[in-house]
């Protein structure tokens, strides 16, 4: 498949994404870490406008979690400058490709200038509606589904309801890229019966020909959802 097609006949209606492999990327280069956050941040764009070009419905990438806020402090302050700066630079284009933008998390601790970057962009796409982006940011799976708990729900539907992901399909595809093979506290309700693809391109360098392949790999596959393949 070339980068501007993909296999369509059972395209995955939500695509969850753990965009790894930055720092290990920026490191075999001899570069600063906030570099490979640059070019992770360069690679999103490009699998956003691919996913909405070959009509994904929903695309979710985990971009920070609770537990990095235990990284070096100016590699944290680093990767929220480059959100305010992708925010600035990209709005108008994912106005125009009808794409609406979400946030998963707690958004609490964010600065106000990182909140008021949010709001600008979730205000601004509220009425799109083409690709569904959803961005988990200081998003904890474990968090989350405390979080819903709390609410006292009777039913798993309920329950749902209390989730940062209510409203969203459960993901039919979760890809992590860099070569690891776990999934780092993302989505562990919602991946109940998704299918996992693990690659070993590291983020920074990953392209929409990498993203083709990982959907023509669920493709191939039969799901079963816990139940048996008639016939």
């Amino acid at each position: 498949m070339t980068a501007g097609t993909a296999e369509t006949g059972n395209l995955p209606a939500h695509v969850a994404v753990i965009m790894d492999g930055n720092g290990r990327w920026a490191e075999a280069r001899g570069l600063p870490k906030y570099k490979g956050h640059e070019a992770g941040m360069d690679a999103m764009i490009g699998i956003v406008r691919h996913a909405s070009d070959i009509g994904v419905k929903h695309l979710t990438v985990y971009a920070f979690s609770t537990e990095n806020w235990k990284r070096a402090q100016e590699e944290v302050a680093g990767i929220f400058d480059l959100l305010i700066i992708y925010v600035n630079r990209e709005l108008e284009e994912l106005h125009r490709n009808n794409v609406k933008v979400d946030v998963l998390g707690d958004r609490a601790p964010f600065s106000k200038k990182v909140n008021a970057a949010l709001d600008k962009t979730i205000d601004k796409t509220a009425g799109n509606t083409g690709l569904r982006f959803h961005i988990a940011l200081n998003y904890g799976s474990r968090a989350e589904i405390l979080r819903a708990a709390l609410a006292y729900p009777s039913t798993e539907e309920e329950f749902a309801e209390h989730l940062y992901t209510a409203g969203a399909p459960d993901p039919d595809l979760l890809i992590r890229p860099g070569g690891e093979k776990r999934l780092s506290n993302f989505l562990l309700w919602q991946c109940a019966y998704t299918e996992l693809v693990f690659q070993d391109t590291l983020w920074p360098d990953y392209t929409p020909d990498d993203f083709n392949a990982a959907i023509a790999e669920y493709g191939a596959r039969k799901r079963r959802f816990g139940g048996r393949t008639q016939g």
